[in-house]
């Protein structure tokens, strides 16, 4: 990065002639375009914030601010707590900038509950509020960050700004640190974005890293949420995560968020709720932010909107889904460098290796010298060489007889003995001499050896120390940094779909306009304002346009609606006169995609053909009409009936089917159609969470207009919902999802709190609210159910007590033979243990059709069975079921 022709003449040079006094003499002045200074010193300044201010070094992750603050608290370092501003001014003596930006990083490092233990307020991440000034708020390393940071021994020391101080180039950092606290800068023609990943995912990760196995980690956050790594793309550019807030149902009034996605706070997600309101994009009537600790702002729908609706809008349209675009740009060997995560992770991986490997050599060393030292000691004075040296007379004599008197010792030592080994010899003390303890040198020399050959074991295999080392890091501080952000596939929402209908459609047919400004012509539906919407003429043409305030679309309007894209449920009827034959035609057919503001034709496109009969059918019905002929027409029958579902729905652009060749004076609606179409499939995405007729997921069944899903929740509670696709259910709450048939029957084992026992019961579900919840083991704090099943024969595994200390046993439980069919509101049959410790749904008994339980009366009642009591069956029967 650095220009290495600074100091060069610029080539793009002009020399120009100065005339003096005397006009012979010439001086040639070389003068540098303004242009040519400025790309140096351009490039000088780009060089100096990409690597020295805004990029993290791959080595410790660390900015040099962040890396000149951490050096400067190791110094500062005795254990207490240090008042910020004084970590600021210590700071200070190696960088050359502002006291602000160090104050800021500072902060930024605390908040992130790594590498610092902090005391007072520090400001909070989930509301944005600041720290407090540097002078009421304490700071000073924590373990993890000692322990992992520093190490005098192996760090690069370079001179600070001003040559007073010695400053690390980089710290010998053994953790990927870069990942696990993240990173974000702006620099010149770069930036970099490395989102923050899990402790324990990240050390799992370099683990399977050294046992040379495929990784993949992906973000965390300090807020929590919900993440779709989907297009993550290993954090590499042109990767995007989106995050989503934590939204729960309160009640049918009431949203709660419970938090937040990352780079959001709770004031901007309230802003951002409460300007989609202004706006029209949802409807509430207020929001209250009741956040302290932890994250909860209260949603208040306004009357008849439906939570599941607004919950996809606030998503859509608020701060309560983000899109990040990571772009993990590091400096590797004085360079940016894009990478991907897993590429830094095994960069920092393997210098974690490297980095132990230099501790061991060090500490291999200093043993070595300390058992050298010690066996020269026990030889100097266990052999009396000291009373060798009494008749010297020179000091080169002592060192002369010494190192004579070890002669036949020396081929004992892994290295030559030097003069400097015998100084220290003579050094030793009298007292030290008269109290030489020999089984105590024995002792002590023996226990240097086993840590030198446990060092050299270490040595030897050093994959192996350091994935030790990377479990002990996580055993001692890994607890409490589970996972916080979930990962989860999000569904795409469509804008349309979910934005709240704030204003009126209204049409003028004879005019041909429509919009939401003609508030004194017919009112057609509600509307939001980016809805688009569907026109067709008398004329036969029809054309998608947006909503306006004032739209001209052509006169003699026939029809006019919100367009529904995709819809293939929605049929349109139509008779159109082709002006050129005189012939009227019928067809059926559907709009599902169409270009906005483009004309279509629906006729053979002959001019002066028209539309003179029409009608527009959500669910495909098709309707008797009768026709009616002039009486002028030489038909012998002048009236008759046509059934529209005697024809087929093709494609909008088919000319139809013939009605009559002769003129017609009227068709009028005789009777209402059906539907034509049949039910509709539908499936549900356990990962999504929702409902879909795309074919993703677990099939349903074919769902008529009076069809519900039975969901049952882990909580003990079941509810009735509608098919519609944009209800949503959380996949960790419910155990049991299917479409619900009246003959249905839940056989369910539970725990009752106020009673204190365990109970099985068999029932239907009786009630038929929809979008209502009931509880079916009780509303008594404590209860909870431990397995649901819809089998109509199923088999339950229980292993209990049935005495309080007693064997542990398991039994079989065959919930149709031991209990009738009863109310939901029922207890049911109380099981006779003590505690049950486990709960496991076993396959279904297989039965004949015969025997079949479904909704005829219960088998008779039966005893619980061991297991190897069963008895040989046949045939499998279908049902939903759920254990937790």
């Amino acid at each position: 990065m650095v220009n290495e022709n600074e100091h060069q003449e610029p080539t793009d040079e002009r020399t120009t002639t100065t005339n003096t006094n005397e006009p012979q003499e010439e001086t040639l002045q070389t003068q540098t375009v303004v242009s040519g200074l400025y790309e140096n010193w351009f490039l000088d300044y780009a060089s100096y914030v990409i690597l020295e201010r805004a990029v993290p070094a791959v080595e410790d992750g660390l900015k040099p601010v962040q890396r000149r603050i951490l050096h400067a608290l190791k110094d500062m370092d005795d254990g207490r707590f240090n008042k910020v501003a004084n970590v600021i001014g210590q700071t200070m003596q190696y960088h050359p900038h502002g006291d602000a930006s160090i104050g800021d990083a500072l902060v930024n490092i605390g908040q992130k509950n790594l590498l610092f233990d902090t005391q007072g307020n520090w400001g909070n991440l989930l509301t944005g509020d600041g720290a407090a000034a540097p002078r009421y708020i304490e700071v000073r390393l924590s373990k993890f960050g000692q322990e992992v940071v520093f190490n005098h021994q192996t760090t690069e020391w370079q001179l600070s700004y001003d040559g007073r101080k010695r400053e690390p180039v980089t710290l010998p950092v053994k953790f990927p640190l870069l990942l696990a606290m993240g990173v974000e800068g702006i620099a010149v023609g770069l930036s970099t974005k490395v989102l923050p990943h899990n402790f324990n995912e990240l050390i799992e990760a370099s683990i399977q890293i050294l046992k040379d196995k495929p990784v993949q980690v992906f973000p965390d956050f300090l807020t929590g949420g919900q993440v779709d790594v989907s297009n993550y793309n290993d954090g590499a550019r042109g990767g995007k995560v989106r995050v989503r807030a934590k939204i729960e149902e309160l009640d049918k009034k009431t949203l709660v968020i419970r938090e937040i996605p990352f780079g959001t706070t709770t004031t901007s997600v309230k802003d951002s709720i409460l300007k989609a309101n202004e706006d029209g994009k949802i409807k509430i009537k207020k929001v209250d932010d009741l956040t302290s600790k932890d994250v909860e702002i209260h949603v208040h729908l306004a009357p008849g909107v439906s939570p599941d609706i607004t919950i996809d809008a606030l998503y859509a349209f608020t701060e309560c889904e983000v899109s990040i675009s990571p772009n993990a740009c590091v400096i590797i060997k004085d360079k940016p460098h894009f990478v991907s995560v897993t590429d830094i992770l095994r960069i920092n991986t393997h210098q974690t290796v490297h980095l132990l490997q230099r501790e061991l050599e060090i500490r291999q060393l200093e043993l070595r010298e300390k058992l050298l030292y010690s066996s020269l000691e026990k030889i100097f004075i266990e052999n009396r060489i000291y009373r060798k040296i009494e008749e010297c007379e020179t000091f080169e004599a002592v060192i002369s007889t010494i190192d004579k008197a070890l002669t036949k010792f020396k081929k004992d030592f892994y290295r030559e003995i030097t003069e400097d080994d015998i100084l220290r010899l003579t050094e030793i003390k009298i007292k030290r001499i008269s109290k030489y303890d020999g089984f105590k040198a024995e002792e002590l020399m023996r226990k240097l050896e086993q840590e030198l050959a446990e060092t050299e074991d270490n040595l030897a295999n050093l994959t192996r120390y350091a994935i030790a080392y990377f479990k002990d890091l996580q055993k001692r501080y890994g607890k409490g940094r589970e996972r916080m952000t979930e990962i989860r596939a999000f569904n795409t929402i469509s804008a349309n779909v979910v934005a709240a209908a704030n204003q009126k459609l209204y049409v003028d047919r004879e005019g041909g306009f429509i919009g939401y400004g003609l508030k004194k012509d017919e009112f057609v539906s509600d509307c939001s304002d980016i809805d688009d919407v569907i026109v067709f003429r008398r004329d036969g043409k029809f054309l998608v346009t947006k909503v306006q305030d004032k739209v001209f679309v052509g006169k003699d309007i026939i029809y006019c609606a919100v367009f529904k894209k995709n819809d293939e449920r929605k049929i349109y009827n139509l008779v159109y006169l082709d002006a050129k034959s005189g012939i009227s035609m019928t067809k059926r057919f559907a709009v599902t995609g169409v270009t906005r503001d483009r004309e279509y034709d629906l006729t053979m496109g002959n001019p002066k053909s028209k539309i003179t009969y029409f009608t527009a059918n959500d669910n495909g019905e098709a309707e008797v009409v009768t026709v009616n002929l002039t009486a002028q027409s030489s038909a012998k029958v002048k009236a008759f009936d046509f059934d529209f579902a005697s024809i087929g729905v093709k494609n909008r652009s088919a000319q139809g089917n013939i009605l009559t060749k002769y003129p017609v004076r009227k068709i009028s609606l005789k009777t209402a159609g059906t539907s034509t179409l049949g039910g509709v499939d539908i499936w549900y995405d356990e990962h999504l969470g929702r409902l879909n007729r795309d074919e993703r997921g677990r099939f349903l069944g074919n769902f008529e207009a009076k069809d519900v899903v039975l969901v049952v929740y882990k909580n003990g509670e079941y509810e009735l919902t509608s098919f519609d696709l944009t209800n949503r259910y959380e996949p960790n709450d419910i155990t049991v999802l299917c479409k619900f048939a009246p003959e249905t029957v839940l056989s369910a084992v539970y725990y009752e709190a106020n009673q204190k026992f365990w109970y099985v019961k068999r029932f239907k579900i009786e009630t038929t609210s929809v979008d209502k919840k009931f509880n079916f083991i009780g509303d008594t704090k404590g209860s909870k159910l431990l397995a649901v099943t819809t089998d109509t024969q199923p088999r339950i595994e229980i292993i209990h007590q049935v005495k309080e200390r007693g064997p542990i046993e398991k039994m079989i439980l065959e919930p149709a033979g031991f209990i009738d069919i009863r109310g939901w509101k029922a207890l049911g049959n109380k099981l006779p243990f003590v505690k049950v410790k486990e709960v496991k749904l076993l396959e279904p008994k297989l039965v004949s059709s015969d025997d079949a339980d479904g909704a005829s009366s219960p088998a008779p009642a039966a005893p619980l069975l061991p297991e190897k009591e069963l008895e040989a069956v046949a045939e499998p029967v279908d049902g939903q079921l759920g254990l937790f």
